[in-house]
């Protein structure tokens, strides 16, 4: 069965003035679905992986036909991690993560604030086109890591949280050249819920 696109969980002007409609829509309708159409494309030749899920494609890169590696890898991650991005936003959201997650981030990090600090270096510091993550890793550990293009924390072993898309199509209409503003206006609409949930995958 063909991959799709699925619907968008809000409004494309939901998550403004953070995230401006114009951006939304073309980020989903046309970079996203690029991705599901160029990964079908690619699977279609090997009808089969249809039968293996996109999160074991990508944990097992390494065991595709070399003709299609790349394609997979890219928009394989691309719709992985933009289906993962949608829902780790909401109208509304920001704040703090309470409860398990809250938890946790004191642990490993010393406080949100901290983590906060260390995620944002990772967004601001990954060079070119790429993702921020808060991940489970390979050890049980919450760590903050990023990827480059549609790379997925999959490849090695790690389990997403929460996900930043730091390539320019998802900012440069309203923020242009100024990657740190739009990190800094995302924490008003993350969906901490969502999140929080994501520690029992």
């Amino acid at each position: 069965m063909n991959y799709t696109l699925a619907p968008l969980p809000y409004a494309f002007d939901a998550l403004e003035p953070y995230i401006d409609a114009r951006t939304m829509e073309i980020h989903y309708t046309k970079h996203h679905q690029a991705y599901v159409d160029n990964l079908c494309k690619a699977l279609d030749q090997f009808p089969e992986l249809y039968k293996k899920s996109l999160e074991h494609i990508l944990k097992h890169l390494d065991q595709l036909p070399s003709s299609i590696k790349t394609a997979v890898q890219n928009n394989g991650g691309g719709h992985y991690n933009h289906s993962l991005f949608w829902s780790m936003m909401k109208k509304g959201g920001g704040g703090k993560p309470k409860g398990a997650l809250a938890d946790q981030i004191a642990k490993q990090f010393g406080s949100f604030e901290a983590f906060q600090e260390q995620f944002n270096t990772a967004a601001k510091s990954r060079f070119g086109s790429g993702w921020a993550w808060l991940i489970i890793n390979s050890h049980g550990d919450l760590e903050v890591t990023s990827t480059a293009n549609q790379d997925t924390p999959l490849a090695f072993n790690g389990q997403p949280i929460l996900a930043l898309d730091v390539w320019e199509h998802a900012y440069y209409l309203k923020y242009q050249n100024k990657r740190v503003d739009y990190i800094t206006a995302w924490w008003h609409v993350v969906n901490w819920d969502f999140c929080t949930a994501q520690l029992d995958r």
